[in-house]
């Protein structure tokens, strides 16, 4: 018979309450996610209203919300929970490009993450593992951070928008970013910043297939720089912010003075595709010095090797520091290799990223 060491705890368990109007997938996903033996489903509710006298009896760590649902849509009790009790949400939506745009808006009012809801020619079984894992990372999540980054936008001053700032002096330097939990949010506080012409920058968050064209469009919306959704091919240019497409890894590549991004499959790595890793070791091996690297707020070490690799090869690094991060694995774990240069609140990271390209 095993025996417990003396002085350790069971390890407590997650508690998640599934949110969804249809019977089956509360039956499916609760079952599935039982399977993981850090996760435990206290309950589970087929819209809002019942949704919130459960959290207040059942106190869960971390809610996967649907957002088509009766009486109430999963947008407008997201606002309202944020507003009054806020938790670590898991979007599990639809995959449409109406679905998209409301999942982008799910983001900006506080959901940690966004997933593909199973339905189509998607199983519960393609997505069981990369939920389990957005919900764990959503359990980390710092809803201080998240408050304190709401009310900092409400008081931000309206006085210094982005196309004021001075145009840059180079056109020659590439801006890699990467993010992953929390990191939309995170990204559109940086990039809103950069000038119209800004440098030539390449992000990779980790996002499902479909929903990164969502966020491109709204940061494109948002954004004194061009920015659109990746393809293969496309020219890293000053006025231009490229994002890595869901599902698909994208590398730099130099041809002569131009700087171009291909877009590629091959494994995951991390469990990511996008991959920050990929992303920054070819942006170390074809920038090397001509480039500045940002990790930002995300679960994991994802993108810590391949900053290192672009510090070695000369290029200036940065990572988003603890306390202004949703989740402190990726910049932690770049910190711990020496990765990271600079070590920097998410409100100054676009003026230093600026400052070190005119530099």
């Amino acid at each position: 018979m095993a025996m417990q060491a003396e002085g350790t705890y069971p390890k407590r368990k997650i508690k998640v309450l599934v949110v969804d109007d249809s019977a089956v997938v509360r039956q499916i996903l609760s079952r599935e996610l039982e399977k993981d033996p850090d996760l435990t489903v206290v309950g589970a509710a087929p819209d809002p209203y019942i949704a919130r006298e459960k959290i207040v009896r059942l106190r869960p760590d971390v809610i996967t919300l649907d957002i088509e649902m009766p009486r109430m849509d999963g947008i407008t009790f997201l606002e309202k929970l944020m507003r009054h009790h806020p938790l670590p949400v898991v979007v599990v939506s639809s995959l449409t490009p109406q679905g998209s745009e409301t999942a982008m808006r799910a983001l900006e009012l506080g959901a940690v993450e966004v997933m593909t809801k199973p339905g189509g020619s998607y199983s519960v079984e393609d997505i069981t593992l990369q939920l389990i894992d957005r919900i764990k990372a959503a359990a980390q999540a710092d809803m201080a951070a998240i408050r304190a980054r709401e009310r900092d936008k409400g008081s931000a001053p309206d006085a210094a928008p982005p196309r004021r700032l001075s145009m840059l002096r180079t056109t020659e330097r590439i801006v890699a970013i990467g993010a992953s939990t929390g990191g939309t949010e995170a990204i559109r506080e940086v990039i809103t910043l950069f000038p119209p012409g800004g440098p030539g920058t390449v992000i990779v968050q980790h996002m499902p297939e479909g929903f990164t064209r969502s966020f491109a469009q709204r940061m494109n919306e948002l954004c004194a720089m061009e920015v659109r959704e990746a393809a293969d091919g496309d020219a890293v240019r000053t006025g231009v912010i490229l994002i890595a497409p869901g599902n698909r890894h994208m590398v730099l590549r130099r041809s002569g003075a131009r700087y171009f991004v291909k877009i590629k499959g091959g494994p995951m790595v991390h469990h990511q595709r996008p991959s920050v890793d990929v992303l920054f070791h070819s942006v170390a091996e074809y920038a090397g010095v001509n480039a500045v690297g940002v990790l930002m707020t995300g679960m994991g070490a994802d993108g810590a090797e391949g900053l290192l690799a672009m510090r070695e090869a000369g290029a200036r690094t940065i990572a988003q520091d603890e306390r202004s991060c949703v989740v402190f694995g990726m910049p932690k774990a770049a910190i711990e290799r020496g990765a990271a240069e600079q070590v920097v609140p998410l409100r100054e990271i676009a003026s230093r990223v600026i400052s070190l390209v005119q530099g």
